[in-house]
């Protein structure tokens, strides 16, 4: 089931409104320190690449730096975050390639990023919603899944469910709507044991709604286990 146009704005209003500050959780300084901290992001958690990024942006702020890296020295800085070998090849190659192709700027440009060394699509919407004011979805996993669950998007496809969203969502509101879906799914619609009964879309989710009221004593339940 989906939500009628009047739903899915007044989902967008709640979301606004919980969520009133939508930026990035990544910290950086310039549009080449966010790609590289996107990069960083795959499979490792905000916090985790904000204590890498700290100490490598520290030292190592410009794709000039970087590139002057041996795969060696860049994967000490990296190591703790997970899939570390590929992520050194790809940032080094990215840092090189954007001083040869593009005098060391961030494009912003979709094709142009995905074009970079380990840039996907949701990598480039990333850069380019955050760090060149051009509108765009990224679809991680909490968008992915709370998108489904709301009943904005009826997909597994992340860029399907990207489709789907900009046909339902105002473009003025991609950017903000990708950052409210992010923080909503950390706050209450988790994977494993989402606070249904504590969220303030509750009456507008399909997901809950549809459950049953044995279902419904269930998720109370669950949030009484987690102290909610």
């Amino acid at each position: 089931m989906r939500p009628t146009p009047s739903d899915t704005e007044t989902i967008l209003h709640i979301l606004a409104l919980e969520y009133p500050d939508p930026r990035p959780a990544l910290h950086f300084d310039t549009p080449f320190q966010l790609l590289i901290a996107t990069i960083l992001s795959a499979q490792c958690t905000d916090e985790r690449v904000n204590q890498i990024t700290g100490v490598l942006f520290a030292d190592c702020p410009t794709p000039e730096t970087i590139a002057a890296l041996s795969f060696s020295q860049l994967a000490d800085y990296i190591r703790s975050g997970g899939l570390w070998k590929n992520k050194t090849r790809s940032i080094l190659a990215t840092s090189r390639q954007l001083l040869e192709q593009h005098g060391g700027l961030v494009p912003c440009d979709r094709e142009a990023l995905m074009a970079l060394p380990g840039v996907g699509r949701k990598t480039a919407n990333v850069v380019l919603a955050n760090a060149c004011g051009v509108p765009a979805i990224a679809v991680d996993t909490h968008v992915l899944r709370v998108s489904n669950r709301l009943g904005l998007a009826q997909s597994r496809s992340p860029d399907e469910t990207e489709r789907q969203l900009m046909q339902r969502i105002p473009k003025r509101q991609w950017s903000g709507a990708h950052h409210w879906l992010i923080f909503h799914g950390r706050r209450f619609c988790q994977a494993r044991k989402p606070r249904c009964l504590d969220c303030p879309l509750g009456a507008l989710c399909p997901s809950f709604i549809s459950l049953k009221p044995d279902e419904k004593k269930s998720k109370k339940q669950d949030g009484n286990d987690n102290g909610n």
